[in-house]
């Protein structure tokens, strides 16, 4: 067997030296070993060509969230299974699909793990495989990248930062059967359940159906998202509603912020989202 590794030296914020962990693991074991570490001025296309020249039997995504997207990208509708090495700030889809966030445990599930299907979501010209969102978080998201501290703390402070300053934006959200308009803190555009932080977000998303569900949170609401975590009782509908679909067209009256798997995107007024069904193998 032979596993590709492709590895994001500046995901999280651990001090952890990746590629010697990694060496170091597969030392006495009869697999054999590429690592890719993702230069500075790298791109899909050089990640592509190293995935086409390496014929690996698993690509093996090491990093958060949004190295996963990267992996994910190069290998839409293929049958090459991809693993995932949790070592970002956050890891949600790590957390989401049950892979352990200690990497040498995550090593060891490359070998005991099975391959899945599952489905992404195309939001504009990107591809969403965890979580997307316009306003409230993706304005966070931004913050929280220009701290000079990352960590809970870092995150705090962006929290109480974004509470402060954001406003709530006017959204029209075109469904196939209907036109939703509303005023909004947040929506969100829900591939999985929870985010890194495992707020529970999209409690009946599924990762292997044909729909994604659109979260639109009305007001600052975030004890109703705690109500559910905690107790499982259904979102109140004045505060937050949820609508399952294989397509969206979300617009803003204004420019908002937007955010996909954790990358802060800009400023759009528009985004169109359509289902990518069994578009990934993922080990699970």
């Amino acid at each position: 067997m032979k596993l590709l590794f492709i590895i994001n030296p500046g995901s999280g914020s651990h001090k952890i030296n990746l590629k010697e962990v990694i060496s170091t693991h597969y030392l006495n074991k009869e697999i054999e070993t590429d690592l890719f570490e993702l230069p500075n001025d790298c791109s899909i296309d050089k990640i592509k060509n190293k995935i086409d020249t390496a014929n690996a039997d698993k690509v093996i995504a090491v990093g958060g969230d949004g190295t996963l997207k990267l992996v994910a990208e190069c290998l839409l509708g293929t049958e090459i299974p991809i693993g995932i090495i949790p070592a970002g700030s956050a890891n949600g889809m790590a957390k989401e699909l049950g892979i352990p966030t200690d990497i040498t445990e995550a090593l060891n599930f490359l070998e005991t793990g099975n391959p899945k299907k599952i489905h992404v979501v195309k939001i504009n010209k990107e591809i969403c495989i965890h979580l997307s969102d316009l306003g409230f978080n993706a304005y966070l998201v931004n913050k929280f990248d220009t701290l000079p501290g990352r960590g809970m703390w870092g995150y705090a402070k962006a929290t109480l930062h974004a509470l402060w300053n954001h406003k709530r934006m006017q959204v029209e959200l075109k469904l196939k059967d209907e036109t939703v308009k509303s005023a909004a803190a947040m929506v969100a555009i829900a591939n999985a359940t929870m985010y890194g932080s495992g707020l529970k977000i999209n409690p009946d998303g599924k990762l292997d159906d044909k729909l994604f569900e659109i979260v639109l949170i009305k007001d600052y609401s975030y004890l109703e998202i705690l109500k559910i975590w905690i107790t499982r009782l259904p979102f109140n509908p004045k505060k937050i509603e949820v609508f399952q679909t294989d397509e969206v067209k979300i617009v803003s009256k204004h420019k908002v912020h937007f955010q996909v798997d954790g990358e802060y995107i800009g400023k759009v007024n528009t985004v169109e989202a359509k289902i990518l069904p069994a578009a990934i193998s993922v080990i699970v």
